[in-house]
């Protein structure tokens, strides 16, 4: 009884997780103040190669996965729920949510954006079913590298992909820049209160 409730909570809390990170991409959407740095890259890409945006995003992840294989990554229920759970979401949000208008409800959708976004991936990661392609990416060089810490291997990433994103062509704004510096920071905090289980020793060590 104690594991299948275990898991039923880790269940609950992976999906929770998922469709909370689909509503902070519709705040920052709504917000017209910036994309996320992986979504300045998507869009770069798309016009670069001509292919649509959603399709980038989905392509992508392909050599992502691969290069969890070096890093001793495996793809769990998870991975899988990431990529169809949050696409929906996001598109559902959108259609719900009304536009912002004037700075303070733009800013306010930004801010909401940005700290959603940092707890929802504490949640689906905390879950322990699998962490999405991207985020696949920080937690295996976290676990290669124990001296690194969450924050800034986050940071690195999303740095890294917002530059290359921007010379391609992706659309840059104040919420990318905030997005790029915060979001490294609120993974730190939230991922150890939401790790089911607690996080191991050495984990919490790498987030110090």
């Amino acid at each position: 009884m104690k594991a299948t409730g275990n898991r039923d909570r880790r269940l609950i809390q992976l999906f929770t997780g998922l469709v909370l990170y689909g509503f902070s991409m519709a705040f920052m959407v709504q917000s017209d103040l910036g994309l996320n740095p992986w979504d300045v890259f998507h869009q770069g890409l798309s016009k670069v190669t001509g292919i649509s945006f959603g399709w980038v995003v989905i392509l992508l992840g392909i050599p992502i996965l691969l290069l969890w294989i070096p890093l001793r990554q495996r793809p769990g229920f998870g991975t899988i729920a990431n990529l169809v759970v949050i696409g929906f979401v996001v598109d559902g949000a959108l259609a719900v949510l009304p536009a912002g208008h004037g700075i303070p409800a733009r800013t306010g959708y930004l801010v909401a954006g940005i700290v959603v976004n940092g707890l929802a991936t504490g949640l689906y990661i905390g879950a322990r079913m699998g962490p999405g392609p991207r985020d696949g990416l920080m937690t295996g060089i976290v676990s290669r590298f124990p001296r690194l810490s969450i924050r800034l291997v986050r940071t690195t990433i999303e740095l890294s992909v917002l530059g290359v994103g921007f010379l391609l062509g992706g659309t840059v704004g104040l919420g990318t820049v905030l997005y790029a510096l915060a979001i490294g920071p609120l993974v730190q905090l939230f991922l150890p209160l939401c790790t089911v289980g607690g996080v191991p020793r050495t984990q919490l060590a790498s987030v110090d």
